[in-house]
């Protein structure tokens, strides 16, 4: 798949001159300059409440802001090397898909706002400008993951991938599940960070809703840089089959509670590409010496913990929002993915801002593969906004459920066959921030 550069793409001129009404600019940021690079990334810092970054964390932050397209938000006239009162940045990258394709999203990242410029309009110049940005450009889908939830429904984004954040009582767990073949090997620093990267990407292609990584992001999950907070603590290990290779990683800290000589395990990212995989690495984390909780977030919801231990009420699941999808381009979103039955249904699609709106019809054959087209005047089986449409997209949420919670006029019929195609297995997931 040919991934646009979302570099080439120029400022939104909407949002340009919406924000010059109000005495600001908006544009692409130049990281190139030394000045403005570092006061960039000490606002996205400041905006999301993080700790004054020191030199080392800025050149290692640098590599991944320069790979991306930055926008910021000055006052007018502001001097080189200003903060900017708002950031944003974008790029694109493979969303995989139910049926193991993918589709090219417009990825959304590092959205604040300084507290000194709130409810003047800028959250909603930088959310719509990226929305026309990537439209113009022709991604047919955006995503972001939202560190607070009740911001980007209106602007069309619903909330698609669920993940489950684990708490267990590894008093009390025990182990039921299989003694897979293979071996469990710690790794150092260096090795954890490259071996999260490969298995990585070779696992998020099976499972929808799972984007690229990067660089920078293993570094900082196996505390390969120096920059890297308590990455003192950050150990690792990878299973090996039987054959030698490496089909799974995980990345961990550990931390005693209080003088007690006993200790907490965080699971910073468990990737497996095959079910040993998996239950050994399992297995090593709940067995663990001397380790009394585990605590893992961003797990699937279909994660076979649960019934790997020997006592299920050891395991707390709590359930919450992390991938956010946007529809951009309805007949190219919905014709990427594979569908898990027939479908011949005619969808009224309302959407504010314009993208989506319209009325189509979505036919699926009995190999799961779809045509989307115009319907307009025709019958329509069920109407959607495309907050709940996006959330549909992949599978992580039913059509019933939304039907439930008025967010999808239809009738039991189309409900029941929209609930049976978009269905999607592996349960999709996102095991990481972006």
């Amino acid at each position: 798949m040919t991934t646009l550069d979302a570099r080439d793409v120029p400022a939104d001129p909407g949002s340009t001159e919406r924000l010059r009404s109000a005495g600001l600019e908006y544009r692409v940021v130049d990281l190139t300059d030394d000045a403005t690079s570092t006061a960039f990334q000490r606002a996205a810092d400041r905006g999301f409440l993080g700790a004054e970054p020191n030199a080392d964390a800025l050149a290692h932050a640098r590599t991944t802001f320069e790979a991306r397209r930055n926008i910021g938000v000055y006052e007018a006239g502001a001097e080189s090397g200003a903060f900017p009162v708002a950031t944003t940045n974008a790029w694109v990258t493979p969303l995989t898909l139910p049926g193991g394709g993918s589709i090219g999203m417009w990825a959304i990242s590092m959205v604040t706002v300084s507290g000194t410029h709130r409810r003047r309009g800028i959250a909603r110049s930088l959310l719509e400008g990226e929305l026309r940005a990537a439209a113009s450009a022709g991604v047919p889908i955006a995503g972001l993951t939202a560190s607070e939830a009740t911001i980007y429904g209106r602007y069309g984004f619903g909330s698609a991938i669920p993940v489950a954040r684990y708490a267990i009582d590894g008093r009390r767990a025990g182990w039921g599940g299989p003694t897979p073949p293979g071996r469990v090997e710690y790794v150092d620093r260096e090795t954890l960070s490259a071996e999260l990267g490969r298995v990585h990407d070779r696992t998020r292609r099976l499972v929808p809703g799972r984007i690229e990584g990067w660089q920078g992001r293993w570094e900082g999950l196996s505390g390969a840089h120096v920059s890297v907070t308590e990455r003192d603590k950050v150990r690792g290990v990878h299973y090996l089959d039987e054959s030698g290779e490496v089909r799974g990683v995980v990345a961990y800290t550990v931390n005693e509670k209080g003088d007690s000589f006993r200790f907490g395990l965080d699971v910073r990212l468990l990737v497996a590409e095959t079910p040993d995989a998996l239950a050994a690495l399992w297995r090593f984390i709940v067995q663990h010496d001397l380790v009394d909780e585990v605590t893992a977030d961003l797990r699937p919801l279909d994660d076979p913990l649960p019934w790997l231990v020997a006592d299920q009420r050891a395991v707390e699941q709590v359930v919450h929002d992390h991938g956010w999808l946007r529809i951009l381009d309805v007949p190219a979103a919905l014709s990427a993915r594979t569908y898990s039955g027939p479908l011949d249904v005619v969808l009224r699609i309302e959407d504010p801002l314009g993208f989506a709106a319209g009325e189509w019809r979505v036919k699926v054959d009995a190999e799961g593969t779809a045509t989307v087209d115009n319907a307009a005047g025709r019958s329509v089986d069920a109407t959607i906004g495309v907050s709940a449409l996006s959330s549909l997209f992949v599978g992580g949420v039913r059509a019933g459920t939304l039907r439930a919670a008025g967010l999808i006029d239809a009738d039991d019929d189309a409900i029941a066959v929209l609930d049976r195609a978009f269905a999607a297995y592996p349960a999709p997931s996102l095991d990481i921030w972006y």
